[in-house]
């Protein structure tokens, strides 16, 4: 099969990419405050599952696979391009639903036409290109968007260098929607779909490459939670599951009510839109950088206390960037510490993102196994919903209380996983002593 198709893909993924910071940038300057930013990320957080459920259903329904992702890449170039040419924030919040929708839609069609006539025994590799490719597409929008706001608001207003960009971002999702059409794979034939249990082995194996994550934290990873029954999975829920789900959502709130309101932070102390976005990209890149060294040391390592070691981490982080930001601003010790702080962010994404799935893995039944995936996806766009808001709300009053609560969420969230480790393993190797 031929891989052009997965360079159309990337260049979607760099329209994601640029947009995921550039929307909330213009929103802060056509006035919206905090809790504005607080809304717009909620609204992309809340759509994401209702995306792939009703996509994923449809394409399954008619077996036009092809036809749904062209549509969904053209339904994010119509909405980038019409964010520049309102200043209505409430249409601009909208459109950018829309954008995030359309996202979280394609990404389980994607996955399915990347193992069209592939053998069993290459799925994974083939879903760890697809992550590839949409990885290095997001990080492309981003430095993108750091060279030409760098270079355009020397010449123009802030306002005009974002709706530009906004255009090239519309211009860049246009062309992929092409590219697309003229190499995507052909729809799979009647019964030629892959049993969703090798389908969920394939995807476990192929890693978790997500990059997005780092900055957009919010949205579904790529499990298709299409096979997701909650009654059944309720049912069949263990007390450890039901804890992990629970540090889940305590997480993501945590990253979520951090990362909705921080374009309107940097903006105030400071940062233009090209610091801003430079702080994004060091973010995403150290995120990058670190995947595969993470996932080589979880495999080594008890994977739950992998990811205790990263939660702190964060935990102490997402304070300390209000903090550092309000006493050192934009100076040379300033750029360089909140620099390296953005860097230990995106590190503890490359933690959570290789560990939580085995997690899961780990303690869902078997029988439940994939549903219980679903799940956590679902659950990961609730929470960053939930998070958006109250992380926007809070920040209004005072941005060090937004960041600390939200660093304070990460903390009882990695508590809840060391609870769980240390409950695990005394059941697993009890006391000797009392025999």
């Amino acid at each position: 099969m031929s891989d052009r198709w997965l360079y159309a893909w990337a260049l979607g993924s760099a329209a994601f990419g640029g947009a995921s910071l550039i929307v909330p940038l213009y929103v802060v300057s056509l006035g919206g405050d905090p809790f504005t930013l607080g809304v717009l990320a909620a609204a992309a957080a809340f759509v994401g599952v209702p995306g792939a459920l009703a996509f994923g259903g449809l394409a399954d329904r008619t077996g036009k696979r092809r036809a749904f992702v062209l549509v969904a890449l053209a339904l994010v170039a119509a909405m980038l391009l019409v964010v520049p040419l309102t200043r209505s924030i409430p249409i601009v919040i909208a459109a950018n639903a829309a954008i995030w929708f359309a996202s979280a839609a394609v990404l389980p069609i994607l996955t399915l036409l990347a193992v069209t006539d592939v053998p069993d025994n290459r799925w994974s590799a083939r879903i760890a290109r697809l992550n590839t490719y949409q990885g290095v597409g997001w990080a492309l929008g981003l430095f993108a968007g750091t060279v030409w706001t760098a270079g355009t608001t020397r010449l123009v207003d802030p306002l005009a260098a974002q709706q530009g960009f906004l255009v090239i971002c519309a211009g860049c999702a246009a062309v992929s929607v092409v590219a697309a059409g003229r190499s995507l794979p052909p729809d799979p034939g009647p019964g030629d779909d892959p049993e969703p249990q090798k389908l969920r082995r394939a995807s476990q194996r192929a890693g978790r490459f997500n990059i997005r994550g780092v900055t957009f934290p919010f949205s579904p990873v790529r499990i298709d939670p299409r096979g997701l029954h909650p009654r059944r999975l309720a049912r069949r829920f263990t007390p450890s599951l039901t804890l992990y789900f629970g540090a889940i959502v305590l997480v993501f709130s945590g990253s979520a009510a951090f990362f909705a309101p921080l374009p309107a932070f940097l903006g105030e102390i400071g940062y233009g839109s090209d610091g801003t976005f430079v702080l994004y990209l060091l973010s995403s890149l150290a995120s990058a950088v670190f995947f595969d060294r993470v996932g080589a040391f979880a495999t080594t390592h008890d994977a739950r206390l992998v990811q205790v070691g990263g939660l702190l981490a964060r935990a102490v982080a997402l304070p300390v960037v209000a903090i550092a930001g309000a006493a050192l601003g934009v100076t040379r010790v300033g750029l360089v510490g909140t620099g390296l702080v953005f860097g230990i962010i995106g590190l503890t994404w490359a933690v959570i993102a290789v560990t939580t799935g085995t997690i899961v893995t780990q303690l869902a039944p078997a029988s439940v196994r994939g549903e219980a995936l679903g799940a956590y996806s679902a659950l990961m766009a609730f929470a960053g919903g939930v998070g958006s808001i109250a992380g926007g709300w809070l920040a209004a009053s005072s941005y060090v209380l937004a960041f600390t609560v939200a660093g304070g969420l990460v903390l009882a969230g990695a508590g809840v996983v060391a609870l769980l480790w240390y409950h695990m393993t005394a059941v697993v190797e009890p006391d000797r002593t009392a025999i």
